[in-house]
């Protein structure tokens, strides 16, 4: 299993008000703007193209790889050498991607939490008059079946919902069951159009967390049965996707299928799985999703929720709750849900 603390790690940060800058973070500890950082990566032969957000920063991730790395590694060996480094106890902590060109989830993607959904919510014909026992071997044969010869199931949420990792969850007064969903997002880092799966992590330019909070009441349309799943309305409150800490370059990330998610509520485990656990890997997700949509850089794809969420729970988010939660190797999130005013 991945440690839990990358060396490194770029995010977008805020001192005092002032406008967002994206920096760079060593240890999860001192930070310094990528601005600040150019004239270091110039020492070490490389160019590092910036604009004004993160986002601009993967424009140009092919050149500005190989300048972080080597800026980030040089660091970390001789030490900060007289840059301007500040605590990131000083700095607000934002999205590390406020406003992506693209959002993408992926749904039904973990085999053990669809296998709950099936047991749990029993709208599936097939399970009516079954025992406990035979209604789970129904599902786990689905599961089977649809790993073997189904396709993902993906579509899109507003990123107007997107908020920092330590920012409140605003709740609103007319939802009823709040869930969480805590995945680990993929961050892409060159346009991707018709990806072979064998291809696939060479568009990736790193990794983050995303808590995917979703009203759960709000899921299934009953006007438009035939239409299914709401999942815009259901999913896109503001505030109602925590992300971050930071962005992870890939080349950290030696397993991204075996990395751990682990969720609490108020200090209660709730969600405990790796990414093993998926029903479709990274690589499969990015060639179903770029046979027909054109990716961009600085696009999330976010990968799937695994089991022990608030409809298996029968526990939904209040006001007053505090969710925690871990993916080893890239990071913790901690986010108070409040009452939306």
């Amino acid at each position: 299993m991945n440690n839990t603390t990358p060396p490194y790690a770029l995010g977008t940060f805020s001192i005092a008000g002032a406008t967002p800058f994206a920096g760079l973070i060593l240890g999860q500890r001192r930070v310094i703007s990528l601005r600040a950082l150019q004239p270091q990566c110039r020492k070490l032969g490389h160019d590092l193209l910036l604009g004004a957000t993160l986002l601009d920063v993967f424009d140009a991730w092919d050149k500005n790889q190989a300048a972080i790395s080597h800026a980030a590694n040089y660091l970390l060996q001789h030490g900060e050498g007289g840059l301007p480094f500040v605590d990131v106890a000083l700095l607000r902590v934002h999205a590390p991607l406020e406003q992506p060109r693209q959002f993408f989830c992926s749904g039904a993607n973990y085999r053990k939490h669809v296998i709950d959904l099936i047991i749990d919510q029993a709208r599936d014909p097939a399970t009516q008059g079954l025992s406990a026992a035979a209604a789970r071997a129904y599902a786990e044969q689905l599961m089977d079946d649809r790993a073997a010869h189904g396709e993902p199931y993906i579509f899109t949420k507003a990123w107007s919902s997107i908020t920092g990792p330590f920012d409140d969850i605003p709740l609103p007064a007319n939802v009823s069951q709040p869930d969480w969903e805590l995945e680990l997002a993929v961050v892409i880092g060159k346009e991707a159009f018709h990806v072979a799966a064998a291809d696939a992590y060479d568009y990736i330019a790193g990794y983050t967390i995303v808590n995917d909070i979703t009203n759960r009441e709000l899921v299934h349309r009953q006007d438009l049965k035939a239409i299914g799943s709401d999942w815009l309305m259901s999913k896109s409150l503001p505030g109602y996707t925590p992300m971050g800490p930071y962005i992870v370059p890939a080349e950290l990330v030696s397993d991204p299928q075996n990395i751990r998610i682990l969720l609490s509520v108020n200090g209660q485990v709730m969600q405990d799985e790796t990414t093993a656990d998926m029903i479709f890997g990274i690589p499969r997700l990015i060639e179903y999703l770029s046979s027909r949509i054109r990716l961009f850089p600085g696009d999330i794809l976010i990968t799937g929720s695994p089991a022990g969420n608030g409809s298996h729970h029968n526990r939904f988010l209040q006001a007053g709750d505090v969710l925690e939660g871990m993916l080893s190797g890239i990071g913790i999130m901690r986010n108070h849900c409040i009452a939306a005013v």
